[in-house]
């Protein structure tokens, strides 16, 4: 029986042969490696993966889809929200240090996926991902340019990104209103080390008014803090390379750390 693609899961099926084609290819998976599919679907992207791969791992929401998916023996199949999946621990219940995560992401919920990724980056080895390229543009945008914004911050400090390919909304059923493409993502292999929850307070605080000068939003955030920070505000936020906003988190969570520090001292004696 044939499968309705259904809006609240966001389910847009690629069927072109030509773009699974190049999108494996992209991928470019070898036999016997970990790996898991986000989102598989009809299997149109699964199958050749498998092929290759000898087994692959899948995250299904839909039950249906899953309950087709379990009827194979060269599956393991998670039916699950992604959102509430360790893929820390499911890559130690591999017995394998790294994952390589692949999927054609629902668009409605493209960035929480990346950010609940991100909570378990040291145990990914990459991930190529279909998303609106909206979203792809955004990721990779370098500053001083219309598209950077918080979701380059966040992602460039922890991963090198490139977009690969050019996906037409005429290689799905049904046809998603946008244009897509898969992004490549690497972890780098010796990112600044710094809290992760401090660099998102600083990008939002620092986007939140992105057409005005930081001393408008990031500025008053900090004198706020009481955080004397030798930092240009008389910039936009859009104009701040990642690695000048890493390096204010850096130094905000050491400060943090020293005043914390302080207060312990002061409450011991």
């Amino acid at each position: 029986m044939k499968h309705v693609a259904r809006k609240r899961f966001g389910q847009h099926f690629l069927t072109d042969p030509a773009i699974i084609d190049a999108i494996v290819r992209a991928i470019h998976p070898r036999p016997g490696e970990p790996m898991v599919e986000i989102g598989p679907g009809l299997a149109a992207m699964t199958q050749p993966l498998v092929e290759r791969l000898g087994r692959l791992g899948v995250i299904e929401l839909d039950r249906d889809l899953a309950a087709r998916l379990r009827a194979r023996q060269d599956l393991d199949v998670v039916q699950a929200d992604v959102l509430t999946v360790d893929f820390t621990a499911l890559a130690a219940r591999w017995g394998v240090p790294r994952l390589r995560v692949v999927g054609n992401l629902p668009y409605n919920i493209s960035s929480p996926i990346l950010f609940h990724l991100l909570d378990h980056v040291d145990a990914i080895q990459d991930q190529h991902f279909m998303l609106q390229q909206e979203v792809v543009d955004r990721m990779v945008a370098s500053p001083s340019t219309a598209a950077y914004g918080r979701l380059s911050v966040m992602l460039q400090w922890r991963y090198e990104m490139e977009s690969v390919l050019h996906v037409p909304p005429t290689a799905f059923d049904p046809p998603p209103r946008v244009d897509s493409a898969v992004v490549r993502m690497v972890p780098r292999p010796s990112p600044a080390v710094l809290d992760v929850n401090v660099l998102s307070e600083v990008v939002r605080e620092a986007f939140s008014q992105r057409r005005k000068l930081l001393r408008h939003s990031l500025g008053r955030w900090l004198q706020a803090k009481g955080a004397n920070m030798a930092f240009d505000l008389q910039r936009r936020a859009e104009e701040v390379p990642v690695e000048e906003y890493v390096a204010l988190a850096q130094a905000l969570g050491e400060a943090g750390h020293q005043a914390g520090l302080l207060t312990q001292a002061a409450a011991s004696q």
